[in-house]
């Protein structure tokens, strides 16, 4: 027996599963809280064009609104988002000092935002001010010798497979304190926007697609080192 879908009925239980007001929901799609309060209560029907902004708003498969009533199980209703990125690819930020790859650029409203550090600045002169942004941040260090300065706690070494979980709020810096090549894996909360502007306000970001990427507008070649190569004193 066919069971009629109701695209009002998933909404409401998406919403529910996800902890959404219709308020975050409004926001998200564009849609008045209005009409969504009337198309959960099944006194409105949506036109496919709104659908597709409930679809893009809320990053799920227009499909799963369409899916029969009462069919919408909390498995169903996981937003399966995922992003590969694969040896070299991501948004790059590079400067004298540090150079910041963000992989998942695909993915909007990311809960948190991961970053592969490269850290080339050896002392807080070299580094300049402090970064302070919202959130907090979480550090595990890939390779070399990690120095964490902050403007609360006195500095601490970290080596690596070392990781440190912090209040990004408190002015912080990595810097590197070994002889050979430092990178960390962060993970900080926050918006994406928001960070490249507290820890890059000047240089652009460059898209990368693969270990080799061209930096706009100047016509300059950086390769992204891949995450197995040799620390530096192994043999």
């Amino acid at each position: 027996m066919n069971t009629k879908a109701k695209p009002g009925a998933v909404l409401k239980s998406l919403r529910l599963a996800n902890g959404w007001t219709l308020s975050e929901v409004s926001q998200r799609t564009g849609l008045p809280i209005s009409t969504l309060s009337k198309v959960e209560n099944d006194k409105m029907s949506l036109s496919y064009d709104k659908l597709a902004r409930i679809s893009r708003g809320l990053e799920i498969d227009i499909g799963l609104l369409f899916s029969p009533e009462g069919a919408a199980t909390p498995l169903s209703l996981v937003i399966g988002r995922r992003s590969i990125a694969r040896a070299g690819e991501g948004r790059l930020i590079e400067t004298e000092t540090y150079e910041h790859i963000y992989p998942a650029t695909d993915l909007l409203n990311k809960r948190f935002v991961p970053i592969v550090v490269e850290i080339r600045a050896r002392s807080l002169s070299e580094f300049g001010e402090l970064i302070r942004h919202s959130g907090e941040e979480y550090a595990f260090v890939l390779e070399g010798t990690v120095e964490l300065h902050s403007d609360l706690y006195a500095p601490v070494t970290l080596e690596v497979g070392d990781s440190i979980y912090f209040d990004s709020g408190m002015g912080h810096v990595y810097l590197s304190a070994g002889p050979g090549p430092c990178r960390v894996l962060a993970i900080c909360s926050g918006e994406e926007s928001q960070l490249i502007a507290a820890l890059a306000p000047e240089p652009p970001a460059t898209l990368l697609d693969g270990p080799k990427a061209v930096a706009k507008p100047a016509e300059k070649v950086s390769r992204v080192k891949p995450a197995g190569r040799r620390r530096a004193g192994s043999n």
